[in-house]
């Protein structure tokens, strides 16, 4: 039926049947103590079955991609973690006016979706590039980077409703995208989301131009104003680069890169807030009249300097201040004491609370 059961309660092991594997090797943070179980689901069916069968019994359940966007604590989950690991992209129409349709499976690797398409001569998520993790994840998180969302480019998103026990499939409009949101991660049942995403289907362009670089600094490295166009190819190298450049593409012999990424979202403010921050703190107008600001220059002029933590377990990145890593020895606690640290370190200067980005399991900020 596609579903594996890897592991069993006691103790952690890799790799050996019956004995739990720890959690920390399974997210991109690599902390994080053992699950009760742990299911492996390589068909939609698969997956199906596994949360169902959690669900009937009582049991909590943990659903998993690539575990980039996790933070697990120390005592684990007590539970059954399903990973999913389905395959498979596929072209559903090339229509005349130059679209194309993608399904694509939840398991399958975000950016290895974003190099067929750029390859393909596909344009619409050039500039989500280098984002770890799994596709399934991308509309729940509403994933974006350089001037790009994933809301832009989805179609539908097919799931299983935990709570209606049927599979449903979500036309974009009724996914209710938001800044890092979506009604796919606000909706819960039983502690966790009510939608399981089975599947993702994307509406792209074919064309050899990106869409319009609307990111300053991702324009400047192309070499083009903002709101013009490059090849997409080109914009995939720029924001690979880029990324790099912050430690935001994962590479084992770096520690910048054990992170979960930006670990707080932008904050977005209501105007008489914003009107509070110093005259030199980026502002962004919002389209409901909100502003947003940014959480790294809030964290700097806070007094966070890139690297803030060192030499301790965990730190801030020494190329980027939003991304909290574990400089390989980390227990989730000591991330945990940083994001504190940081959290209050930036309310005490800017009356401004920061909104974690990763998913919390088993802790707490």
């Amino acid at each position: 039926m596609g579903v594996v059961t890897e592991t069993s309660a006691d103790t952690s092991s890799p790799g050996v049947p019956g004995r739990a594997l720890d959690l920390a090797q399974l997210t991109t943070l690599r902390v994080g103590g053992p699950a009760r179980s742990l299911r492996t689901a390589t068909t939609t069916d698969a997956v199906i079955e596994a949360v169902s069968a959690c669900d009937a019994a009582g049991e909590p359940v943990l659903v998993l991609g690539g575990g980039s966007n996790l933070l697990v604590g120390d005592a684990g989950f007590a539970g059954t973690v399903v990973r999913v690991a389905t395959r498979g992209r596929d072209v559903d129409a090339v229509d005349r006016c130059g679209g194309v349709v993608l399904r694509v499976a939840a398991g399958e690797p975000w950016d290895g979706v974003v190099a067929e398409s750029v390859a393909r001569g596909w344009a619409g998520i050039e500039a989500l590039s280098g984002i770890p993790g799994s596709t399934g994840a991308t509309p729940l998180q509403n994933v974006g980077a350089y001037g790009q969302e994933v809301a832009e480019t989805v179609a539908t998103v097919r799931t299983w409703d935990r709570q209606d026990r049927r599979v449903r499939t979500l036309p974009s409009a009724d996914c209710e995208f938001g800044y890092r949101t979506s009604r796919l991660k606000e909706e819960r049942f039983r502690g966790g989301p009510r939608h399981v995403v089975l599947e993702v289907t994307f509406q792209l362009l074919v064309a050899d131009l990106s869409r319009p670089v609307r990111y300053a600094e991702l324009a400047r490295a192309l070499g083009v104003a903002p709101g013009g166009r490059a090849p997409t190819a080109a914009v995939r190298e720029a924001v690979l680069r880029l990324r790099r450049g912050k430690g935001m593409v994962l590479d084992d012999d770096d520690h910048d890169t054990w992170s979960a990424g930006s670990f707080f979202t932008n904050p977005v403010l209501g105007t008489d807030a914003a009107a509070l921050l110093p005259d030199d703190a980026p502002r962004w107008p919002m389209s409901d009249g909100r502003v947003k600001t940014s959480a790294a220059w809030l964290i700097e002029h806070a007094g966070f300097a890139k690297g803030h933590g060192l030499p301790g377990p965990a730190a801030l990145s020494t190329k980027h201040t939003l991304a909290l890593t574990n400089r390989g020895t980390a227990r989730a606690e000591d991330l945990l004491a940083l994001a504190r640290e940081v959290r209050d370190g930036v309310r005490t200067a800017f009356g401004v609370v920061l909104v974690p980005e990763p998913v919390l399991v088993g802790c707490s900020l």
